[in-house]
């Protein structure tokens, strides 16, 4: 299937197509936002808690923070693009019904560098969502051997648009 006739299938997606994230919020409990994504659709269950809708191929971030009287007990992101019926994905915490997982890191301090990594690019002026998903798998294998990822620039984003272009 070609990348226009992919996307045109994500234009049409039905409901059931959608991935769906739960996003929890209590304060200094359990926090949990989309960081990016281009979200198609949002259900606000009460005060503290929403589900976030995106089509297939979407790419989003969701970080997760819980901590309890004893301090942070968990810190997570993870970076993945939303899939649709009938393609492949990993399980991923709160999204239904998972992703192609691009970023997945735990601890703060990783958490934060990843943070980091994506205000960069949107400092060169490049939207997280657009950028290449092989940047994002980058930023983790680098961070996973403990380097520091090369920053996304905008040569290497006009590079990804180009190779995408040739693709379709």
């Amino acid at each position: 299937m070609s990348v226009a006739a992919r996307r045109a299938a994500v234009a049409a997606a039905p409901c059931g197509a959608l991935t769906a994230i739960d996003l929890t919020w209590i304060e200094g409990e359990i926090e949990q936002w989309s960081r990016f994504g281009r979200l198609c659709g949002e259900r606000i269950i009460d005060r503290r808690r929403r589900v976030v809708m995106l089509r297939p191929g979407g790419l989003f971030a969701l970080v997760s923070w819980a901590s309890n009287a004893f301090g942070t007990v968990d810190s997570r992101i993870a970076i993945a693009c939303a899939v649709g019926i009938g393609e492949a994905f990993a399980t991923l915490p709160f999204v239904r019904p998972g992703g192609r997982r691009l970023l997945r890191l735990h601890r703060w301090s990783r958490v934060a560098r990843a943070l980091r990594a994506i205000d960069a690019g949107e400092a060169v002026g490049v939207d997280p969502c657009a950028a290449a998903p092989d940047h994002w798998r980058h930023v983790h294998n680098r961070m996973a051997a403990g380097c520091a990822p090369r920053r996304f620039s905008i040569a290497r984003h006009r590079a990804w648009l180009q190779r995408r272009r040739i693709l379709e």
